[in-house]
């Protein structure tokens, strides 16, 4: 079994910062330390399932092989290029998030 890369761009850092902060205000920080660990391991999956995710329902974005992976509340946005995973971003779902991306 092929084994991909894993590449989180730094805007999907930032998102997941933000999400860690938002958590912390909100409820505290094993909240925080909780939904960044999901929401890594989540991510890390990537590497044995490339393709775990579903191709994006939105046109523009399907149209450039863009997938969306669940996980809690969020999505992580990604594509697969040859043998690497880019993360590009990772947003609360309920969020108009695909032109984020366009």
């Amino acid at each position: 079994m092929q084994h991909y890369k894993v590449r989180i761009t730094a805007t999907a850092f930032r998102d997941i910062d933000r999400i860690a902060d938002y958590h912390l205000m909100r409820v505290g920080p094993n909240s925080a330390e909780t939904i960044t660990d999901k929401l890594l391991d989540t991510i890390s999956l990537l590497a044995d399932s490339p393709f775990l995710g579903t191709l994006h329902s939105d046109p523009f974005l399907a149209e450039r092989d863009y997938r969306k992976l669940l996980c809690k509340d969020y999505v992580c946005i990604y594509r697969v290029v040859d043998d690497t995973v880019f993360v590009y971003r990772v947003v609360n779902g309920r969020m108009d998030y695909p032109k984020l991306l366009y």
